[in-house]
């Protein structure tokens, strides 16, 4: 593979910290906004109301049991694609990289289809592991693909790769649950959203993926220098197999339990991390925690759009991710990620 050497754009420690304090109010600004509208009409005030006292009612009710678990879930999956996508880019140095891209979020939803299918009594933890293995097989089914051609890998060409193992394990999602009957559960984490989550699922979720956020903020250093070439990693000392297993394996906890929470979700972690390398450079330690806040803002307002533009139906967010995320996805093709770097 053709290794291409990215210069470290370092930013002063104070600037990024400041933009890092205004992205995190953006942050709470968006939560407040998403638990506020909906179908059902809300104020702040009923928003305040539940989050700070015991008043009951059917509006504090809706807040506390249907949006509140859902916009905290909207929260830790966009900060996860978007973690989990920096990552992939840092590591293969490839500007194209995402879960979805790369076959982990097909291979999860594969895995939860047969395990829906054969395990029906399965509880959620045992989903997320379903997941977790099925991220693992689908991304070394890619990257065992981009291998075996001719020339190593490429940005392009494993891209094609992931296409086509994603088309080929989503072909497989759906035919389980064509011939298990098991469709419209399937359907419920495959259309790709946070409708449904509740706080049970929340509890084995969401300590995944602040583990793997929290990881990923320590290696953020190794990954800095990972990320400019191989050569210069070892010689600097790094072990890089060993590093690269625990990245690899972090992808995969953050890919699979989004997958298990909201279904088969692309080009966040191609969009955001992007985004997040013109604000703040190149350098990991603040693309980590950037790339979490703005993939949080991102899911939630992806969530709320969806939630509201033909309100009180809902429009699927996956097909509103996919609107914004397809036209840079080219952009990025077109330009091969030199415009971000």
């Amino acid at each position: 593979m053709k290794e291409v050497s990215i210069v470290i754009k370092n930013q002063s420690p104070t600037l990024v910290g400041y933009k890092l304090i205004l992205a995190t109010l953006v942050l709470i600004g968006t939560f407040i906004l998403a638990c506020i509208f909906g179908a059902a009409d809300t104020t702040i005030r009923d928003v305040w109301l539940a989050l700070t006292s015991n008043v009951s009612g059917d509006k504090i009710s809706i807040i506390r049991e249907i949006r509140l678990p859902r916009e905290i879930a909207g929260i830790f999956v966009g900060a996860a694609l978007a973690v989990s996508g920096a990552i992939m880019q840092g590591m293969t140095r490839n500007p194209l990289a995402d879960p979805g891209l790369f076959g982990l979020t097909s291979g999860a939803n594969a895995a939860l289809a047969i395990t829906v299918a054969f395990s029906p009594t399965a509880n959620y933890f045992d989903i997320m592991v379903a997941c977790f293995t099925g991220a693992a097989v689908g991304a070394m089914i890619v990257f065992g693909i981009g291998a075996m051609t001719k020339g190593g890998f490429s940005p392009h060409r494993i891209v094609l790769a992931g296409a086509a193992v994603s088309a080929f394990l989503h072909a497989i999602a759906e035919g389980v649950g064509i011939t298990f009957k098991i469709s419209k559960e399937v359907s419920m984490w495959t259309a790709g959203g946070v409708i449904g989550t509740s706080w049970n699922q929340l509890q084995v979720i969401v300590p995944f993926v602040f583990i793997g956020i929290f990881i990923s903020l320590l290696l953020s250093r190794q990954l800095t220098i990972l990320s400019l070439n191989e050569e210069t990693a070892v010689s600097l000392g790094q072990k890089t197999i060993l590093i690269k297993t625990i990245l690899f394996i972090i992808i995969i906890l953050l890919a699979g339990a989004s997958v298990a929470l909201v279904g088969n979700m692309v080009f966040i972690g191609l969009l955001v991390p992007h985004m997040v390398r013109a604000i703040v450079g190149t350098n990991y330690r603040y693309i980590i925690p950037m790339s979490a806040i703005l993939g949080a803002i991102f899911m939630l307002m992806a969530d709320t759009l969806g939630r509201t533009i033909t309100s009180p139906f809902e429009t699927p967010v996956v097909a509103i991710v996919a609107m914004m995320g397809l036209p840079f996805f080219l952009f990025v093709v077109r330009k091969g990620g030199k415009e971000f770097s």
